[in-house]
């Protein structure tokens, strides 16, 4: 488990456990010791003691820089959010008697969405007595898969919502 900035760590004299794990401030574990002479060791070294497992029989502390502690711990959380990747569904909507012109726009624009790791909806929406012809809407389905067939995997198959038919693919690793 991960300290984060909100978690708080009992240290010095909240701690109340009457024996301890003592981790010292090289790292090296000096073994089950109790509360006062862990305390008074931490002090000898002009360092905090903090309860770092609370939930373990005895608890474990570590002697350390509390201040210097949270600080790192603040530190990691931040770089681990910098490094998160939120992928977006990007929706592309089409026609089932699209224009050529108009379907390679659409296709340029579902390449470069994939390319930066989005996921991308195609919806396919009917008009009228549009219904009746979806077996148009499949093969442009079948077009699409072609076309973006080594940039992306299909995630879900496309399938009928309403009036609308749905495909959702997502970047290929």
């Amino acid at each position: 488990m991960s300290p984060t900035v909100r978690e708080e760590y009992r240290v010095n004299d909240r701690i109340e456990a009457r024996e301890v794990r003592l981790v010292d401030e090289q790292g090296n574990m000096v073994g089950v010791v109790p509360l006062p002479e862990a305390l008074a060791r931490a002090e000898r070294v002009g360092l905090d003691l903090v309860e770092v497992a609370a939930n373990a029989t005895p608890p474990v502390c570590k002697i350390l820089d509390y201040g210097r502690f949270k600080y790192e711990a603040q530190k990691k959380a931040s770089a681990a959010r910098k490094k998160q990747k939120i992928i977006d569904v990007k929706e592309i909507k089409m026609r089932p008697n699209i224009d050529e012109n108009d379907y390679q726009i659409k296709m340029r624009k579902v390449r470069d969405f994939l390319q930066e790791g989005d996921k991308v909806k195609i919806t396919l929406r009917f008009r009228g007595r549009e219904m009746a012809h979806q077996h148009l809407a499949l093969e442009i389905f079948d077009r699409v898969k072609k076309d973006v067939e080594g940039l992306a995997k299909i995630e879900q198959m496309p399938r009928l919502e309403g009036r609308q038919m749905v495909m959702v693919m997502a970047p290929a690793k």
